[in-house]
């Protein structure tokens, strides 16, 4: 069993994908640089406010008579809170990463002290008189922005370190709030990004879509051209198409007139052996008019090929099946009356072939008339839809039937399972070729009535 093969994605899903990726990575890139700017600019705003605080705390401080360092009177009121959020701390470098003799704030209480910057005292000492930010954690686990300098102060010897800390949770709050609304606008300008792109695409495509409905109507017979008015990138093409088309009826009327000559002069000196070997009867006669009359059933057969050969499938006839098997019943009946035989034929009204009509009534009525001739006088032929595109006629008799073993050999040309039947043998076979010249086929099956099923799956053409 082989696997179904698969299409490649429709242009409009290509379109809209790669649409759909071009946005995302634009849209993602954007989401990345706003965030990083309003985080930019928030901590940035925020460490200017810190920077104003410490320098007021280096303002106020003094150096007392013990050369100590004296804070200031006035503070944050927040400092005077226990774990309020706003810390501060002044002492000298009591190593590389520790304050000696420090003085801080009431908020923090016996919290520990204040973390130093990432590399220490030496950091500051880089770097005299320039505040370093940087975060940290606070008595409660809270988050903390803390700018830290080293100063020198009039009356000491050794430099000043200055912390000043704030709780930064209020601006992590502003960042996530930011960067989730952020997020949420740019997914539904995404969305509405795609939706444009598709309203874009089908409108844009439109003709093209338009154009594969009318060279569907020329297939399977609605119309003989393809019209309308198509965009300057289509109208090329529609041309080329029609171009297409009328060439190949050329071509099928050609063969055909070639098909017809060649069958009318073949035809006719086989007429005039046949015309002679009556007139003059005799062993001679009869097997030159025996001969003659099998010469005309094998130039039929092989016209007949010919025909469905040059005939391209699906070339845009459509035939209703209903009239077809009346006509074709009516005219069994009657050439069988002398059985008698009652064809019971059913088809709707709206089944067509996609075909010619005479090829439909060669289909059907080979199989038919076969019936009729081995039938004891009952005669059933169905036509229904048998899928998307495909119908099925089916012929079915009351006759003796056709063993398994033997139904593959009577669809070979020429083949004859009773040589006491009149006939060349090609009637089957002609079914099968030119079923199978529309794509379709042939296959042989027991009948409930007891005879012979024949089914014929054809192309169908849209009512």
């Amino acid at each position: 069993m082989t696997a179904a093969r698969r299409h490649p994605p429709s242009l409009v899903r290509r379109l809209v994908i790669i649409h759909a990726v071009l946005s995302l990575a634009v849209l993602a890139l954007g989401a990345v640089a706003l965030s990083a700017y309003f985080r930019s600019e928030a901590t940035s705003r925020f460490d200017d406010r810190l920077a104003q605080d410490l320098l007021n705390l280096v303002a106020g401080s003094s150096v007392d008579s013990d050369q100590d360092v004296d804070a200031p009177a006035l503070t944050d009121e927040r400092a005077l809170r226990v774990y309020s959020g706003k810390y501060w701390e002044i002492g000298v470098a009591g190593g590389p990463s520790r304050l000696a003799n420090a003085s801080r704030s009431r908020s923090l209480w016996d919290a520990p002290d204040l973390a130093l910057p990432p590399g220490g005292t030496a950091a500051l000492a880089k770097s005299p008189g320039k505040p370093i930010f940087y975060d940290g954690m606070g008595p409660v686990k809270q988050p903390l922005r803390i700018a830290a300098e080293e100063v020198l102060l009039p009356g000491l010897a050794q430099p000043v370190i200055f912390l000043d800390a704030e709780d930064r949770s209020a601006i992590d709050h502003d960042i996530r709030t930011f960067e989730t609304a952020t997020g949420l606008s740019l997914v539904g300008l995404l969305a509405m990004l795609i939706v444009g792109v598709m309203l874009q695409v089908r409108v844009g495509l439109r003709p093209l879509f338009a154009l594969r409905r009318e060279v569907a109507a020329v297939r399977t017979g609605k119309t003989d051209r393809v019209g309308g008015d198509y965009p300057a990138e289509l109208e090329p093409l529609a041309s080329e198409l029609n171009a297409l088309v009328a060439h190949n009826q050329e071509v099928v009327e050609r063969q055909r007139t070639h098909v017809g000559n060649l069958a009318h002069a073949l035809k006719t000196p086989l007429s005039v052996m046949s015309a002679e070997a009556e007139a003059r009867p005799g062993a001679l006669a009869e097997l030159v008019r025996r001969q003659a009359d099998l010469m005309r059933e094998q130039v039929d057969h092989h016209l007949r090929r010919a025909r469905a050969a040059v005939r391209p499938q699906g070339g845009g006839e459509r035939t209703a099946v209903a009239p077809v098997l009346e006509e074709l019943s009516l005219t069994l009946e009657r050439i069988f009356r002398d059985k008698p035989v009652e064809i019971d034929w059913r088809a709707p009204d709206d089944l067509y072939f996609l075909g010619e009509r005479q090829d439909l009534q060669e289909l059907a009525g080979n199989v038919m008339e076969n019936a009729c001739k081995w039938s004891r006088g009952r005669v059933r032929a169905e036509a229904a839809t048998a899928g998307p595109g495909r119908l099925r006629v089916t012929i079915e008799d009351d006759g003796p039937g056709l063993a398994p073993a033997n139904r593959e050999e009577v669809l070979r040309r020429g083949a004859r399972l009773d040589e006491s039947a009149p006939g060349s043998g090609f009637g089957l076979s002609i079914v099968d070729e030119l079923a199978r010249a529309y794509g379709g086929g042939v296959a042989l099956a027991d009948s409930a009535m007891g005879g012979l099923k024949v089914q014929i799956e054809l192309p169908s053409a849209d009512a």
